[in-house]
């Protein structure tokens, strides 16, 4: 479907739907000759707030909104984005098409015709959001691992690579390579956007509409604008499923655990055994901590702050280590004004520990990750010195 239009009726509407890849010029010409010859009352584009923002503003990041990310707990999933607009930038680069031109070309096109422009796709921060909670524990794991050999191992875009993605949407192949590697999530990254967007384009007022979408969600599309039940509702897809209990409790479970160990040892060998495992708890949990924040490249306050806030953060499941180490490692380190613009332009390693703005992130994710380790070999430390 890349590079072909796809005409569907709906409730008196005319819909064309073009298949676009997000780094062809060939989709760009092609969207600039379906909206002159249609000239719709609607175009609407696969985009959401946030990605037209950053679309048409090239959207820069402040200080703020990085605390936020911070306070609000979303640092794996804006290192995610990351990576993702990163890969997609150097594939625009390669084929030097900016990522999102089609987008922007019907925007223009749109706005020069005084033709309503509508947003179709869904926040991309509820997407990974429900990705993230809909996955297993081990594919969790497999994306963490993925994530960091993504960075560790910089791919070369090869020829092969390029004529691949030439022929396909570039978001859609990664969303595919996402969802082959962790099947769960399959349903979110695919089959739940091609009916949100399905619904937005069925419920625009406009009699001709051009919808402007990846190649890979046209006949997913198509489908649900062609289905009986294709005006269903979808406040279902817009909330962000609850954490199973078992992983809520297991936070809670860990203090417990803790207790139960120190109070056992002050019960049957006294205040000398109780003082040592003490000991032991601050210097494990504290020491792999502060050792995933030197992983990271953090400053020495952020270090010893890791130290000293792991062994209690360990004992609160709504606290966490790298919290601290990062807000110090903000504190210590400001960001620059070079470092939010360089945000998404990370092609090595390297980029990402010289980057203020990113190396903020690795030192909270080492330093939660070095807790946590150190959490699970203290507890079953103390346990043998009973």
């Amino acid at each position: 479907m890349l590079n072909e239009v796809t005409k569907v009726s709906r409730d008196g509407k005319e819909i064309f739907l073009i298949g676009a890849a997000h780094v062809s010029m060939e989709s760009v010409n092609l969207v600039r000759e379906v909206i002159e010859e249609e000239n719709p009352d609607i175009i609407a584009v696969e985009l959401d707030k946030q990605r037209y923002d950053s679309l048409l503003n090239e959207r820069k990041w402040d200080e703020t909104e990085i605390h936020n990310v911070i306070r609000t707990g979303r640092i794996y999933l804006f290192l995610l984005q990351l990576l993702l607009t990163n890969f997609q930038r150097r594939i625009g680069d390669e084929l030097g098409v900016k990522p999102g031109s089609e987008m922007l070309r019907a925007i223009e096109l749109a706005r020069e015709r005084g033709i309503e422009i509508a947003l179709v796709d869904r926040d991309i921060g509820i997407t990974l959001k429900r990705a993230f909670k809909k996955m297993s524990l081990r594919e969790k794991f497999k994306l963490f691992l993925g994530f960091f050999s993504g960075i560790l191992e910089k791919e070369e875009i090869n020829d092969e690579i390029l004529e691949r993605l030439k022929d396909k949407d570039v978001m859609t192949e990664m969303m595919e390579e996402l969802s082959r590697e962790m099947p769960s999530i399959k349903d979110v990254l695919i089959d739940e956007r091609d009916r949100y967007i399905a619904n937005g384009i069925i419920n625009l007022e406009g009699e001709k509409i051009v919808a402007v979408v990846g190649a890979g969600h046209v006949d997913g599309i198509k489908k649900f604008i062609e289905s009986k039940n294709g005006k269903k509702g979808i406040d279902d897809l817009e909330e962000i499923p609850k954490s199973g209990n078992w992983l809520k409790y297991t936070g809670y479970l860990i203090p417990v655990i803790f207790l139960s160990i120190v109070g056992w040892g002050f019960y049957t060998n006294g205040a000398e055994l109780t003082i040592e495992m003490l000991y032991k708890w601050f210097l494990i949990n504290g020491s792999l901590s502060a050792l995933g924040v030197i992983l990271a490249l953090g400053h020495p306050l952020s270090v010893i702050t890791a130290f000293l806030a792991a062994p209690f953060t360990s004992l609160n499941p709504t606290l966490a280590a790298g919290w601290f180490a990062g807000l110090t490692e903000m504190w210590m380190r400001r960001p620059r004004v070079k470092d939010f613009d360089g945000l998404f332009r990370l092609n090595r390693m390297r980029d990402y520990w010289e980057n203020r703005v990113t190396r903020i992130l690795m030192v909270i994710v080492f330093a939660n990750i070095g807790s946590s380790i150190g959490t699970f070999i203290a507890l079953s430390y103390l346990a043998l010195l009973l």
